[in-house]
């Protein structure tokens, strides 16, 4: 049996909370009712409505809108965005605040993954559970539907899957032998099958091949120097992170990988081109320097080497000029690094006994510094306002953070009172 995070904790919120406003201009005609719900939130809130709910994990994803929670019961809870029934709560009505999805309330769930407009569940027995968007096969149904509301199992039926995650309208499985399967839109050969299954149908329009089903990553590869591609063998996958249109692999030598859309150096080859497999990071290839954790934002990359140093490269800012291959954070050196996550720029960090987090205007309260303070920064500062609070873990969305907040001795749970309530309005 899989077992789920030894995390235990209250869930904070801060950020944008208006979620059909997200990453838009203007809410969606059909979403009107809704456009003045949710505001930004400076700094850390609790959940009115979860008071005594102990969170194990918390998920949302550098292109979502919509958030998860798992408790200490392995429970699934979902919030957000619901246009395309990625909250699993078999309608498309959006959610203000957690809500258990019934659908799942028989499973135990480990873990869960967020993409642009669906969601992945894995239960203890290493089975997954699909729900939100599926025009381009990112639920692994077998299928291209627009909505899919309730949660359905993926078509595999290979060994248990122990690791996923979600690109923007892509999907990645890892089973528990270091297999890695993907599925849903190859535009920028993400899925790691030697194509962007780009064709031209009827009347000159480009169309994808999309993978209706998880199909196995079969190569991986280097580039020499002078240029060789050189297959790399034996590569046993041991975790895996997805940007907006890049896939992160991490295998069980410690080394890197990385493909998909090569735009602002996000892939750290040096060069911006796409790559349809998975291509070796040079730099984490040598005794010692090897990765021991990988995550990927929206159009940026992050790893922590096996000593503790943070790597990034690609761009948090895209108008600003873009790092093309891994590079040491300075700011956080010396940190211990427990959990990082990613917005659409937006970066937050659990580290020793802070919360560190940074990002380029325009912010929407993710960096969670607090009412009357800087909007936005471009370099790594504590979190204040979360002074005296244990971050156990740290999630983002495109514009929205959560952290679990450990609240073992008294004072911890004091600490935590004493942050403000959101008590979101309804319609």
């Amino acid at each position: 049996k899989l077992e789920g995070s030894k995390c235990k904790g209250q869930l904070l919120i801060f950020g944008a909370t208006n979620w059909d406003l997200i990453g838009r201009k203007e809410v969606p005609k059909q979403q009107a009712a809704y456009r003045n719900l949710g505001q930004n939130l400076w700094g850390p809130h609790r959940y009115g409505c979860l008071a005594g709910v102990r969170v194990r994990t918390v998920v949302s994803g550098s292109c979502a809108a919509h958030s998860l929670l798992i408790t200490t019961e392995g429970k699934l809870w979902s919030w957000g965005r619901n246009e395309k029934g990625q909250l699993g709560h078999g309608d498309t009505k959006r959610v203000e605040a957690p809500r258990l999805i019934e659908g799942l309330s028989h499973e135990v769930i480990v873990s869960a993954a967020c993409g642009r407009n669906h969601t992945l569940a894995l239960t203890e027995t290493g089975s997954v559970f699909a729900f939100g968007e599926n025009k381009m096969g990112q639920l692994g149904l077998g299928n291209q539907t627009d909505a899919v509301p309730s949660p359905a199992q993926i078509m595999y039926n290979g060994q248990p899957i122990t690791k996923m995650a979600c690109g923007a309208e892509f999907s990645m499985i890892m089973d528990c032998k270091g297999n890695l399967y993907s599925f849903g839109c190859p535009e920028y050969g993400q899925l790691g099958h030697n194509s962007d299954g780009k064709f031209i149908a009827r009347a000159q329009r480009i169309e994808y091949d999309c993978e209706l089903v998880p199909r196995r990553v079969a190569i991986f590869i280097e580039k020499t120097k002078d240029g060789q591609i050189l297959p790399v063998p034996n590569v046993v996958v041991r975790d895996v992170a997805c940007g907006a249109n890049h896939t992160l692999v991490l295998d069980s030598q410690k080394r890197v990988f990385s493909w998909g859309f090569g735009g602002y150096g996000r892939l750290g080859h040096a060069e911006q081109k796409d790559e349809m497999v998975p291509r070796l990071v040079k730099l984490f290839d040598f005794p010692g320097r090897g990765a021991s954790q990988i995550y990927a934002g929206y159009t940026c990359s992050f790893a922590v080497s096996e000593v503790g140093g943070l790597f990034f490269w690609g761009a948090t800012n895209t108008s600003r000029e873009s790092t093309m291959y891994p590079k040491a954070v300075q700011d956080l050196c010396g940190w211990r690094i427990r959990s990082l996550a990613c917005g659409k720029s937006s970066i937050i960090v659990a580290a020793d006994e802070s919360t560190i987090s940074w990002g380029p205007s325009p912010t929407f309260g993710e960096l969670g510094y607090g009412d009357h303070k800087p909007k936005s920064s471009t370099a790594a500062q504590e979190v204040k306002t979360l002074d005296g609070i244990f971050s156990e873990q740290v999630a983002m969305g495109y514009s929205h953070s959560l952290v679990i907040a450990r609240d073992e001795s008294e004072t911890e749970k004091e600490k935590i009172k004493k942050l403000p309530e959101y008590n979101p309005r309804t319609l």
